[in-house]
């Protein structure tokens, strides 16, 4: 029923009402067909179809110029930004392709100590499962081609439970990892999980004195004009939407849910 509501607000183009001046910020992480318990990867099929719905109903842009939207108090009206956690590998032998194949932009945001490794994180060692990080030669591929690459830690670790030198080290320690691979600054950061409670305000802080521009979320929600940068909410994707149309009815009405 949301699929179809979906259709008939986005044919009608009543969601431009809908979603009124706010823009919104999603979040993939896997691009494959294998099966998944954890609901961390959509298919490349599907993730095709959202790119052609973005393209048809939002204004796509990157997210260092949404960023930059916010901080001149630019309108937002259905601008959208694209990104991705962790660094797995499908994000450049999949998702990339059918994102310059659609000529839209994006941001990787990758945990620099899993790039290149044979790391697995304990939601897939659950499971029994492996799913292949990037090398830092297709990281640095995928920012040759314009995309940007943004830090996500070092490890990966859990920013509500650690503070200090240790919550210092996984976000300033990640960024100067990723500047020495680039060999050109990196911003953009994005804390793991993405919870609410798993960012204090004290971590919300360093990132802020380390020099990034932005801090997102990952908990759901839309992107207004007064944003706070540093608390910048995004839609996670995954397959509890049955498709991009039931997507759009979430956003419209505003009640994305909620993922922890």
């Amino acid at each position: 029923m949301k699929a179809a509501l979906g259709h008939l607000l986005f044919g009608t183009r009543l969601h431009a009402v809908l979603l009124g001046r706010s823009a919104a910020v999603v979040a993939f992480h896997r691009v494959n067909d294998a099966e998944d318990s954890r609901g961390l990867s959509i298919s490349p099929a599907m993730f095709e179809g959202y790119c052609d719905f973005f393209s048809r109903h939002f204004h796509v842009i990157s997210l260092r110029s949404l960023v930059d939207r916010i901080g001149r108090g630019d309108p937002l009206e259905r601008h959208l930004a694209i990104t991705f956690d962790d660094g797995y590998r499908d994000n450049f032998d999949v998702a990339a392709p059918i994102l310059e194949r659609l000529s839209l932009p994006a941001t990787f945001f990758v945990v620099s100590q899993w790039i290149g490794s044979e790391v697995v994180p304990w939601w897939d060692r659950e499971y029994g499962v492996r799913h292949p990080w990037m090398t830092w030669d297709q990281v640095r591929e995928l920012r040759r081609r314009g995309f940007d690459i943004g830090a996500h830690t070092r490890t990966h670790v859990n920013l509500g439970e650690i503070e200090g030198d240790l919550a210092s080290e996984e976000i300033v320690g990640g960024r100067r990892e990723l500047e020495r691979q680039l060999g050109e600054p990196v911003d953009l950061f994005a804390y793991p999980y993405g919870a609410k409670h798993q960012m204090t305000p004290g971590n919300r802080q360093l990132v802020k004195l380390a020099g990034f521009r932005c801090c997102c979320s990952c908990y759901g929600g839309l992107t207004a004009t007064d944003t706070d940068p540093f608390s910048l909410p995004r839609v996670p994707i995954t397959p509890w939407y049955t498709s991009p149309q039931q997507f759009g009815f979430e956003l419209a009405v505003e009640r994305a849910p909620l993922f922890a």
